[in-house]
């Protein structure tokens, strides 16, 4: 690592665990306004990178409080030729001001941290930023979130993330689209292309 880079992922570690002191410091004044989890199990062929067949374990959590709120999930993907890899992602929100009778509902400080590992590698990357509320007729919720990453592997980049939740009669859609621009020098010589996540 260079000296700049390992002073941004520093930086970048301490802002994560000043927000952790923040929430920790909140818990005894927090209230829990809803929360839900669930458990799924997806079996997959046919896939264009790594093996042709998994089996995908996910667990999810979210939750609203009286400080903002929070999101985590846990993949587990096990392939059949003996792959595997643990992916997880923490995302709490902390609200820093209402606006009242807006489209735009409020203001969120979003740190976030994205964990992988498998058989070969094993790495963490941190993100920062802000994210809002839109007040969009129809939806349940609708979340925007723009981040500054600190990559583990690569150079720094951006992000931003939409998430929604739709009612549609007796069904229900949710889901979000990630977009993260291209990592530099991920390896020696070799970028990560731009790319879209988009998972409902």
């Amino acid at each position: 690592l260079t000296t700049t880079a390992y002073s941004e992922n520093n930086m970048f570690k301490r802002c994560i665990v000043a927000v952790t002191l923040v929430a920790a410091a909140y818990g005894g004044e927090a209230k829990t306004l809803w929360s839900s989890y669930s458990v799924s199990y997806l079996r997959g062929n046919d896939y264009q990178a790594g093996d042709n067949s998994r089996s995908v374990v996910t667990f999810e959590y979210a939750a609203t409080t009286s400080w903002g709120s929070s999101f985590m999930f846990f993949d587990r993907l096990e392939s059949d030729n003996g792959d595997y890899e643990t992916y997880g992602e923490f995302i709490p929100r902390f609200k820093l001001i209402d606006f009242h009778s807006s489209f735009v509902k409020n203001l969120y400080f979003v740190p976030s941290v994205e964990m992988v590992a498998n058989a070969n590698v094993g790495n963490t990357n941190y993100l920062v930023g802000l994210g809002t509320d839109l007040d969009i007729r129809g939806f349940n919720y609708f979340q925007l979130n723009v981040f500054a990453r600190n990559n583990d592997q690569g150079d720094n980049s951006w992000q931003t993330t939409v998430s929604w939740g739709l009612p549609l009669g007796t069904f229900y859609y949710d889901g979000f689209i990630d977009y993260a621009t291209r990592v530099k020098n991920l390896t020696p010589g070799v970028d990560r292309k731009t790319q879209m996540n988009f998972t409902s």
